[in-house]
């Protein structure tokens, strides 16, 4: 019995596998349309933002951080392109680098103020969120921006995979799950991520520079809102001024679904990605089943004090 309990994967990432397979099971049953590739492509594409910035979330909740204002910061990107694109006549490649330099300078702001000011996290981006709202509605004017050039459309775009029509913006999410996935399992700087949140104390007599590493992970994050910026124009074809009031609560929650620990140190990137699944199969079965979207919210809500219970009972188990 040891010797099979030891070469499963550990319930960490197990377990939102499992939630994942159970949720598409269940609602398989009870609607005929839900396991069809078309389906799934329109989960994948509900979910894209959402799965993207819940990668730059998931670095922070690693180091025992949380951001609370990336969802703000993903739409002040997306105002920000859109508006350099309408207001100056600029190309699309140029637009979208000039609203990830805004959503990546939130990051470098809440990175300094964590590591300078030693801030919680909480307050910082409590603070950054009505801050990032507040600019979205100045340089807005609260109206949505419709006059964005063809190319800022191009990953709202589909091929044919299977009888069903993928976005290529899909293929990008997949591909940033993927290289962050490498990145924190085979170089040094990953593994950085991961000492910080299990003991800074110990990883800094250990000669990593903390403050460095923190840093780093909130620029990067940035970054990762930037990119989601991107998807959301992308998907809507305007640069929407009343985006990203959810999007934070809905990282958070693919996070804590996806089994990474709120208390840093644990985790596995493609489990965010089950937990953004998780999420988007049971909001798109409970659609079709023709439930409330109330009782939707309910379930996420569920869902997530059932995450971090589970979390907490894994961590009193292990001492």
């Amino acid at each position: 019995m040891n010797s099979l309990k030891a070469k499963l994967p550990p319930m960490g990432t197990l377990g939102p596998a499992l939630a994942l397979l159970l949720a598409c099971a269940f609602f398989s049953f009870q609607h005929e349309n839900f396991l069809t590739l078309r389906n799934f492509s329109l989960i994948l594409q509900q979910v894209m933002v959402v799965g993207t910035i819940a990668i730059g979330q998931t670095l922070i909740i690693l180091t025992a951080g949380i951001d609370l204002s990336c969802g703000m910061v993903m739409a002040l990107g997306a105002i920000v392109m859109s508006k350099v694109a309408a207001d100056y006549q600029l190309s699309a490649p140029v637009a979208i680098l000039c609203g990830i330099a805004a959503t990546t300078l939130f990051g470098l702001i809440n990175g300094l103020l964590v590591t300078r000011l030693k801030l919680p996290p909480f307050i910082v981006t409590l603070g950054t969120l009505n801050i990032a709202f507040a600019i979205t509605q100045l340089y807005s004017r609260a109206q949505t921006v419709t006059q964005i050039p063809e190319g800022m459309t191009l990953l709202a775009e589909t091929f044919e995979f299977g009888g069903a029509r993928v976005a290529y913006g899909i293929v990008l999410m997949l591909a940033l799950y993927l290289a962050t996935w490498i990145w924190l399992r085979d170089t040094a700087q990953g593994r950085h991520v991961y000492a910080v949140g299990n003991s800074p104390e110990a990883t800094r007599l250990a000669g990593i520079s903390t403050d460095k590493v923190l840093l780093g992970v909130y620029v990067l994050a940035g970054v990762f809102y930037g990119i989601a910026s991107t998807l959301a124009v992308a998907r809507t074809g305007a640069g929407d001024p009343n985006a990203g009031q959810t999007e934070n609560l809905d990282a958070i929650t693919a996070v804590v679904l996806g089994g990474t620990s709120l208390f840093g140190g644990r985790g596995i990137i493609l489990g965010t990605l089950m937990g953004a699944l998780i999420v988007g199969v049971f909001r798109n079965g409970l659609t079709l089943m023709g439930v409330s979207s109330v009782y939707q919210i309910l379930v996420t809500g569920v869902l997530v004090i059932l995450a971090v219970a589970t979390d907490q009972m894994s961590r009193k188990g292990a001492r």
